[in-house]
């Protein structure tokens, strides 16, 4: 795949993610315990042969500029090709160049992608958990001589509102595409991967910053479906969307089931990440651990049921976790419970607290739009008092102290504000 450049779109601020993006981009944010979410479209570049790759990040890049490096990890580290990070610029005249659509920062970036020797253009969405054989597509969009080819995948006709929704023909031509329909007339959705012939996506780019189009999925696609010869390529694995708090626990529970629909575990299809050496997890005489992921570090006294366990998390005895992610470096004190929440880097829950407790599922008073789901969220660096009880859509925002709380009872849908820090 010498003459593919694969371009990641990794500029998400992920509003929809509530504290989990707080001050990190979306595609940086922690999964299924080890990886990070861009750890997927890197892997599945190299594991496809694709060794040129660029990223295209924009809001809070800090965390996501550290965990890519050099791009080691990937065995992007490399003279030929490689791996380039493609940050907003101020131009010589002085014009800031922040991004406002997917179409206008590649726009931006095409004289990065003019002086690359390739013949087509892989886009690819930053943020998506799933492992794909890119070649494979690549190879169909040349097969049926494509100017565009778009990545599709069958989503369940009750979730087909949140999606791009794209309608094929018999000979798998796009003939619509409608951004996030009320009534979706298909059940195939835009996964966010395009591949574009070179000249083709120039020629696009120029037409769509001329007349203002900035965005890939709801506009420069549609527009072009009359003027080029636009196909669908169908993707028959596993796929998720993880922009939203339901969404993104959900994927991260459909790795601890007993069969996992996404297995991180094929060989073919392995996701490889930036590892920190630690020391294996260490599994106290009366822990009791079922159907998780427990990364190295990790010290387990107490109980772990269906959760997924990012390094370095510490369970004291007496302790139970369930239904929960637990981002790295993060203490869970004796006595304490914390049930369908997820927890972010270096918090320290208080013995006796139980976080996510009761049946009310009133919506969050400040997010209702996307804590409603149950689950409560706490951010980076929170330390939480002894025996607090916090209910469900609950959010405990980033560096919140124990002297932050008025109060040892947190009714479901309410918020705790707190001091900012900004380590993601």
């Amino acid at each position: 795949m010498k003459k593919v450049l694969a371009v990641i779109l990794a500029g998400g601020e992920g509003k929809r993610l509530s504290v989990l993006a707080h001050d990190r981009a979306k595609p940086a944010v922690p999964f299924g315990g080890k990886y990070r979410i861009i750890d997927f479209a890197l892997s599945n570049c190299i594991n496809s042969g694709i060794n040129a790759v660029a990223v295209i990040p924009q809001y809070n890049p800090r965390s996501l500029a550290r965990h890519i490096g050099v791009g080691k990890p990937w065995d992007l580290d490399r003279v030929a090709g490689g791996i380039t990070l493609l940050y907003p610029f101020v131009s010589t005249n002085g014009e800031m160049h922040w991004y406002k659509g997917t179409a206008e920062a590649v726009y931006h970036n095409l004289e990065f992608i003019q002086g690359s020797r390739i013949d087509e253009v892989l886009l690819l969405s930053g943020d998506h958990v799933y492992t794909m054989h890119y070649e494979e597509m690549i190879k169909f969009h040349r097969q049926q001589r494509a100017d565009i080819t778009v990545g599709v995948t069958e989503v369940p006709w009750h979730e087909a509102s949140r999606f791009g929704i794209v309608s094929l023909d018999d000979n798998n031509k796009v003939v619509a595409f409608d951004e996030k329909p009320a009534q979706p007339k298909s059940n195939l959705a835009s996964m966010g991967i395009y591949i574009f012939g070179k000249h083709i996506l120039f020629g696009i780019l120029e037409d769509a910053h001329h007349r203002g189009l900035q965005d890939f999925g709801s506009q420069v696609i549609p527009d072009a479906i009359a003027k080029y010869h636009i196909c669908g390529y169908r993707h028959q694995g596993y796929w998720r969307d993880v922009g939203t708090i339901e969404a993104y626990w959900q994927a991260n529970m459909d790795l601890v089931v007993d069969l996992p629909p996404f297995n991180l575990y094929d060989p073919e299809t392995g996701v490889k990440t930036l590892s920190v050496d630690m020391p294996p997890v260490k599994v106290g005489p009366r822990a009791q651990i079922s159907r998780s992921l427990v990364s190295n570090g990790c010290i387990i006294n107490g109980q772990v049921t269906s959760s997924v366990l990012s390094p370095h998390v510490y369970v004291e005895e007496g302790a139970h976790v369930i239904d929960s992610i637990v981002f790295h470096d993060t203490s869970v004190a004796g006595g304490a419970v914390v049930e369908r929440s997820i927890i972010d880097k270096e918090c320290y829950i208080g013995s006796g607290c139980w976080i996510g407790c009761g049946d009310d599922y009133t919506p969050n008073k400040d997010e209702p739009d996307y804590l409603n789901c149950g689950i409560t969220v706490i951010g980076i660096g929170a330390r939480l008092p002894q025996g607090l009880r916090v209910g469900r859509n609950c959010k405990i925002d980033p560096g919140v102290k124990e002297t932050d709380f008025s109060t040892l009872s947190i009714p479901s849908g309410s918020s705790v504000g707190g001091i900012e820090v900004l380590r993601a």
